[in-house]
C-alpha cells in the first residue's frame, strides 16, 4: 500500500478544511494513496465540530480579533488553532473499527513525540459524551480526554476526531485529524465562547489550565513546528512499517472545484462523524 506524506505549512481555516475534505474525496473516487498530512493555521482559527451549534461561539469578538471560524468535517467540539501542529490521516479503513484506527494513529503519534523526550501516554477511559456536551465546559474540545487520546500525566496534549465515508465498493474512507499543542494559546478559546457567565468562564479557564499541557511547557523549551512534523513522520513510518512516497512531499491536491462539487454528492450517504474528541 502506498502512503504519501504532506507538510503543507500554514493556511487559513477554510483552506485547511477544504484540503482535508479533498483528501477524503480523492479516496472515495479513486485508488489514490493514503495520506498523512501536517499543517498549521494562519490566521488563528476556531474550528467547530460538524454538529456543533455555531451560536456557542461569539462571532463578533472573533471578527474583531482576527480569528477565523470554520466548521470541521469531523465531530467533536470547538478548538482554537494557533500554536500547534495539526495532523490529518486520510486512509482506507480496511475493516478496522473506529477505535482501532484511532488507537493505531495515536500509537504512531506517541512514538514520534517520545523522540522529542515527551513522556506521553494513551488514555484508557472514555467520557460519557452526551453528559459532557450538556455541561458548561462541553463547547471546548480540550476540556475532556477520550479513549486513546494522548496525555502527559493525565493532562491532554492531543485532541482528535474521526469521520468515515462509504465507498461504492463497500470499503470505508477514514478522515481523522487532530491538534498537537505546542504552546498555551489554545486556552484562549474560553474568551470566544458565547453564553457563559463570568463564573462559568473562570471555571473553564481553570479546567483548561489544569487538564491540558503543551509540548513547550512539558519539555521546558520552545518547540517548533518543523521539528515536530519531522519526528511524527518517523513515528508513522516506524510504527506502521511504511515508507512514505516522496511524491507527496510537495504535491498538492488536484481536485478542481467542479470535481469537488460532484464528489460531494457521494458524501450524502456517508455515516455521521464519530465524536471521539
Amino acid at each position: 500500500m502506498i502512503w504519501q506524506f504532506r507538510n503543507t505549512g500554514y493556511r487559513t481555516g477554510a483552506e485547511n478544511m477544504k484540503y482535508d475534505e479533498q483528501l477524503a474525496q480523492l479516496l472515495l473516487a479513486s485508488d489514490h494513496p493514503n495520506v498523512v498530512r501536517f499543517y498549521g493555521w494562519w490566521p488563528p482559527a476556531i474550528s467547530l465540530g460538524w454538529h456543533q451549534n455555531i451560536k456557542e461561539i461569539d462571532l463578533a469578538k472573533c471578527s474583531r480579533e482576527g480569528i477565523d471560524v470554520v466548521r470541521r468535517p469531523t465531530g467533536g467540539r470547538a478548538i482554537l488553532h494557533s500554536d500547534e501542529v495539526t495532523y490529518s490521516v486520510a486512509m482506507i479503513a480496511s475493516q478496522k473499527s473506529v477505535l482501532t484506527v484511532y488507537q493505531q494513529i495515536s500509537e504512531a503519534l506517541v512514538r514520534g513525540l517520545r523522540e522529542l523526550g515527551a513522556d506521553v501516554a494513551l488514555e484508557k477511559s472514555q467520557p460519557h459524551f452526551p453528559s459532557l456536551y450538556r455541561s458548561s465546559s462541553g463547547a471546548a474540545c480540550f476540556a475532556s480526554v477520550a479513549r486513546y487520546e494522548i496525555h502527559i500525566d493525565g493532562r491532554k496534549l492531543v485532541g482528535s476526531a474521526q469521520r468515515r465515508f462509504a465507498r461504492p465498493d463497500g470499503q470505508e474512507v477514514v478522515l481523522q485529524h487532530g491538534s498537537i499543542l505546542l504552546g498555551e494559546d489554545h486556552q484562549r478559546i474560553v474568551d470566544f465562547l458565547g453564553g457563559l457567565d463570568g463564573d462559568q468562564r473562570d471555571k473553564l479557564k481553570l479546567e483548561l489550565r489544569k487538564h491540558t499541557v503543551d509540548l513547550s511547557s512539558a519539555l521546558g523549551r520552545k518547540v517548533r513546528f518543523e521539528e515536530v512534523a519531522s519526528v511524527l513522520r518517523r513515528g508513522f513510518e516506524k510504527t506502521w512499517g511504511i515508507e512514505f512516497s516522496n511524491l507527496g512531499m510537495t504535491a498538492e491536491t488536484t481536485v478542481s472545484d467542479n470535481e469537488a462539487s460532484m464528489m460531494l454528492g457521494r458524501l450524502v450517504a456517508s455515516e455521521s462523524p464519530r465524536d471521539v474528541v
